[in-house]
């Protein structure tokens, strides 16, 4: 599960282009906090922690305890902009979130048991068809990654989305039916399996 992390940040007067440029000659990145039925709140970060927490990855599933001078606000990151060449922080926009709040994510797919897989321990080969699923999870219960099992699968052998264990509350909104995620699929040197 994805932990809460802190966050400080200050008030910003002024919002638009002008103000925002003056923010990042300050070494902070301009950000907005919306949602919740409130009035959006312009803010600023601090550049280094925004640009670590951004490479450090799961930036956009991690829930944040926002302190903006003293008020603590609850939110999620749902987007950020980069520096199309120096590939800094530009901007983030956060969700403000209520308790219980059900939130739109996208989860990476990891593979598990790939080491005991009989298929591809056989010379298949694994294909991953869907890299990342699409949820609508309480924002407690945001997952860093979903785990499929591959370990008894064999030549042939497909994985569906009916097989994979859901976080508690999750909803999957990417995939109506029940699509294959992953496949253990010949590869040209496979013994034959009878």
């Amino acid at each position: 599960m994805s932990t809460m992390k802190n966050l400080s940040a200050t008030r910003r007067a002024q919002a638009g282009k002008g103000a925002a440029r003056a923010i990042r000659r300050e070494g902070r990145v301009p950000a907005v906090i919306y949602g919740g039925g409130q009035a959006p709140i312009s803010i600023s970060l601090d550049f280094k922690e925004t640009n670590r927490l951004i490479y450090a990855g799961h930036f956009l599933t991690t829930l944040f305890t926002i302190d903006v001078e003293g008020e603590k606000i609850r939110a999620i990151p749902r987007d950020y902009q980069l520096d199309v060449v120096r590939d800094f922080p530009m901007h983030v926009d956060f969700l403000r979130l209520g308790e219980g709040a059900m939130v739109k994510v996208e989860v990476p797919v990891h593979v598990v048991g790939q080491e005991a897989s009989p298929g591809l321990k056989a010379g298949g080969a694994l294909n991953l068809v869907h890299h990342s699923l699409e949820f609508m999870v309480p924002a407690e219960h945001i997952p860093d990654h979903i785990d499929i099992d591959v370990s008894k699968a064999k030549i042939g052998d497909s994985i569906h989305v009916s097989a994979i264990k859901l976080p508690e509350g999750a909803k999957l909104i990417s995939h109506e039916k029940d699509v294959t995620i992953a496949t253990i699929v010949p590869t040209g040197g496979s013994k034959d399996e009878a």
